[in-house]
């Protein structure tokens, strides 16, 4: 697909009526006029994405990459690929070296995102990436920046950004239906603990090396891959940030904070005391914005986004909208907030050349504000030893962890070296930035 030259954020989208093809070769779209993807990552979400853009009219997968075989193989065989070498790879470079690809779909453990998405933007192509977007706070900022000078139009996978119910829920909000906003109550779940694990032999047709890449190297056990990477910090941060970046970027979202995120952090958690999974199992953190509105993100609220006001309440999850008083529900028609999908949208945004709904900076804005609370959590102990308090029955004690001071203009701790240095982490040789 022939691309304009430079990114705009004024064209207007219109709607596509086309009936979807299960392979995105319906006879009605020219060849010419397909977008043709590669996708790199095809676990369960991976295909789960490989899918959803293949049922578009005007997308062709040509490519699909995984250091994983069965994984691979299982995609190049629904994608219908055939057996062309040119059709699978194991080294994601090789497949960014082609020149006949127009985007890329990254669907890889989290420490992998970014490394893989400044290269994708540095080959010339677009890119729908999952979320969490980033591994550190440092690593965001180098994202938006390179897609930036290269014209990329990027879609982090935060879906919840094109559900009706979210834009509905933040509209109440900004729109003072509730009156003066106090608080907002953020549910997430915690990640899990595990016994000690055996080192184990790596299966035959895993390129572990290559899926540890920038990450520091362990020795290989089964529960360190694949879906259970995210309850370890090398790779990811949590169920909380797996989560948190879908509800907190609704609070973003709501606060009109796309480009900015919270002035003062502070909160507790409790971690694993043994195990491969270090990664908070319970949680409980304040987050204060600049105007005043704290946001309390825990695993002892109900999972979903509570928006308490002066004059009513708004809660809103996935398929799931409450508020007090009822009438706020029965004076609008949800459905009038209907929005594209979340694949079409960046799939008409590449052809438009404009951002779509969450571009690489909202995705690095939102990831920020959970790497903030893990900060906040990890730095907490050392708060509490000094003041002498201590944890009871592992009971979380809001308030007591260091009140962490954030600037969000400039993206810097304000006088704290210890939480500056955890916005950044080095990388395991020959990968860097």
């Amino acid at each position: 697909m022939k691309e304009a030259a430079a990114i705009t954020t004024t064209a207007v989208v219109f709607p596509y009526f086309v009936p979807a093809s299960a392979l995105g070769k319906a006879g009605t779209v020219a060849p010419s006029n397909r977008i043709t993807i590669g996708c790199i990552g095809t676990g369960g979400r991976g295909r789960l994405n490989m899918r959803a853009f293949m049922a578009e009219p005007d997308v062709q997968v040509l490519a699909v990459c995984d250091v994983d075989t069965p994984h691979r193989e299982k995609a190049r065989n629904e994608a219908r690929l055939g057996g062309s070498p040119k059709s699978s790879y194991n080294d994601f470079r090789n497949l960014l070296a082609r020149d006949d690809i127009d985007a890329v779909v990254i669907s890889t453990p989290d420490h992998w995102h970014v490394p893989i998405a400044v290269a994708a933007a540095k080959a010339g192509k677009d890119i729908y990436c999952e979320k969490p977007l980033t591994l550190t706070i440092a690593e965001g900022r180098t994202l938006c920046n390179v897609v930036r000078r290269y014209a990329r139009v990027f879609q982090t996978g935060s879906q919840q950004r094109s559900e009706a119910g979210f834009h509905f829920a933040c509209d109440l909000v900004r729109t003072g239906r509730i009156g003066q906003l106090k608080i907002i109550k953020v549910g997430l779940p915690g990640s899990r603990s595990i016994a000690p694990q055996p080192v184990m032999p790596v299966p035959e047709g895993f390129d572990y090396d290559m899926w540890l890449g920038p990450a520091p190297w362990k020795p290989y056990t089964r529960a360190r891959c694949h879906g259970k990477f995210r309850h370890i910090f090398d790779y990811s941060g949590g169920k909380f940030i797996d989560w948190g970046t879908h509800h907190l970027d609704i609070v973003q979202l709501a606060l009109g904070a796309d480009n900015s995120g919270p002035v003062q952090i502070v909160g507790t958690g409790e971690f694993p005391k043994d195990g491969i999974y270090d990664t908070a199992v319970k949680y409980d953190i304040d987050f204060t914005y600049a105007n005043g509105t704290t946001v309390n993100a825990s695993t002892h609220h109900k999972g979903g986004i509570r928006f308490e006001g002066n004059e009513g309440w708004v809660f809103v999850n996935r398929g799931v909208i409450d508020a007090y008083p009822k009438s706020l529900l029965a004076t609008v028609n949800i459905r009038s907030y209907k929005r594209q999908g979340h694949y079409r949208n960046f799939l008409d945004s590449v052809k438009l050349r404009k951002d779509p709904v969450a571009p690489a900076e909202v995705g690095h804005r939102s990831a920020t504000v959970c790497h903030l609370g893990n900060i906040a959590m990890l730095l907490a102990p050392l708060e509490i030893a000094q003041k002498g308090n201590i944890l009871q029955n592992q009971r979380l004690l809001t308030g007591l962890g260091r009140k962490l001071k954030w600037d969000p203009n400039n993206e810097q701790f304000v006088n704290d070296s210890p939480a500056s240095r955890m916005t950044a982490r080095s990388m395991r040789p020959p990968w860097h930035l």
